[in-house]
């Protein structure tokens, strides 16, 4: 069995606290440019298809009802639910001219729909999305496929769920992120345990394989004792797994941001308090740490993924889906298709006009070369396992590890000498103390990074 504790080591945290990425990609996503377009999407659909395997899908339905102040995602808010009708039409217009591109042969093994929030569609919208999917992609029938989506207590009731269920999702996830009454106001969310846990039992009742309950730290008000007792009242009803986010301050780049009184956010020492308190009662709970703020319960897929070497992390975070290239869909939408990473227009004017004259929306992208394709296995084994078995990468990429990564090894040294990880000639095993700093491990391979560092919100 894999060992998959974790060990608080304060000094550790403290000494190693700062920005960095949270790879969901590599190279990350602000290593995309404009000089990609349409053009060369196309040729590596070409490539993409050619090798074959399965795709997953990802939809990004950006509307929401209210804004959450501490909220990062593009989002368009608005009451006004006919907002989303044009966006809709266009979303289905893309959806058919990126099908026709892709091998119909080729099964969609995942699919994804997140926001904003996604059930702002009323069910009839729904309907017509998953529909005219399934018109141009091969959507499997068997329920056996991976179909997830994101949704807002407050915005959803059991006969949401239900139809969700009739629409094929099978796992969701429950965006909550504190119970605490005041710190609900400081961030505009003001969300019920009644509204959140009808939804999650009513996942439960309509068959929904996988349940999870997104929770952020950091936030305007919170202390070790309230972030605790909001996490008592969810382990009490047993979600499939946690996503626990540290919050980002960065209002330089997130308007919405600007409206959180800083005087009201956790010193560093509070968030830590809160950290070392939250891995250890999800642990004592049974649940076991996926890494980067994840935590399953140990027959989850995302555990049993782990265990068994075969787990990936993309845009959405963890999955179990490696081998499938990933098709973005809709505004700001970030797919991999093939060697190449494309992101879709972030504005939605600019998304419309590409719609409207015929073009796909691509924005920008980037093509990998072989230094990134080894970057990426490198970091995606660390952060997914970690452990990184260097005879594996030197037979995939046809590399002396050593030699290659001659400064890199320094740096790993010094992080072994501070008991983060141990070298040997055979690879690199991240301990127990190291795993909470796993970003700063990756970030070691990472050569971009030097001038992208302040772009990046801080690793704990």
């Amino acid at each position: 069995m894999m060992d998959q504790s974790i060990k608080f080591d304060l000094d550790l945290i403290k000494r190693y606290d700062k920005s960095g990425p949270r790879y969901t990609s590599y190279p990350t996503a602000l290593e995309l440019h404009e000089g990609f377009g349409e053009l060369q999407y196309h040729q590596h659909i070409v490539k993409s298809n050619a090798a074959g395997g399965p795709l997953s899908l990802y939809f990004h339905i950006p509307f929401c009802d209210t804004v959450c102040f501490y909220c990062a995602c593009n989002k368009i808010v608005t009451k006004n639910r006919v907002h989303a009708v044009p966006y809709l039409e266009n979303l289905c217009k893309e959806i058919a001219m990126q099908g026709v591109l892709f091998d119909k042969h080729r099964t969609v093994n995942q699919l994804h729909w997140g926001g904003g929030t996604p059930t702002f569609l009323s069910y009839e919208q729904m309907k017509q999305l998953m529909e005219t999917t399934r018109q141009h992609f091969n959507l499997l029938d068997d329920d056996s496929g991976e179909y997830s989506i994101e949704v807002d207590p407050r915005e959803t009731n059991d006969l949401t769920i239900a139809q969700l269920r009739e629409l094929g999702f099978n796992r969701i996830s429950l965006g909550l992120q504190d119970f605490d009454p005041e710190v609900q106001k400081a961030v505009n969310r003001l969300q019920s345990q009644e509204q959140t846990f009808a939804v999650l039992e009513a996942a439960r009742k309509e068959g929904f394989r996988s349940t999870n309950i997104d929770l952020i730290y950091g936030l305007p008000l919170q202390t070790e004792q309230t972030f605790a007792r909001t996490l008592d009242e969810v382990l009490a009803y047993a979600p499939d797994r946690f996503s626990i986010f540290n919050y980002a301050h960065m209002p330089s780049r997130f308007k919405t941001q600007r409206q959180i009184n800083e005087v009201d956010l956790p010193t560093p020492a509070v968030k830590l308090e809160i950290l070392q308190m939250v891995g250890k009662k999800l642990t004592d709970a049974g649940y076991v740490f996926i890494g980067m703020d994840h935590f399953a319960k140990p027959d989850d897929e995302l555990a049993v993924a782990q265990r068994q070497g075969k787990l990936y992390r993309n845009f959405q975070g963890y999955s179990t889906h490696s081998d499938c290239d990933l098709v973005g869909l809709g505004v700001t939408a970030i797919g991999r298709v093939g060697d190449a990473y494309v992101q879709n227009f972030k504005e939605l004017d600019q998304y419309d006009a590409a719609i409207s004259q015929g073009r796909l929306p691509v924005f920008r992208g980037v093509e990998l070369d072989a230094d990134d394709k080894l970057r990426r296995g490198v970091i995606t084994q660390l952060i997914c396992h970690f452990d990184l078995s260097f005879h594996k990468i030197e037979r995939e990429f046809n590399i002396v590890f050593a030699d290659y990564f001659a400064t890199e090894m320094e740096n790993l040294h010094i992080m072994q000498d501070d008991g983060l990880l141990s070298l040997t000639a055979n690879g690199i095993k991240v301990k127990p103390a190291g795993r909470l700093l796993i970003r700063n491990i990756c970030m070691v391979f990472d050569k971009y990074l030097a001038q992208q560092q302040q772009q990046f919100s801080k690793v704990i």
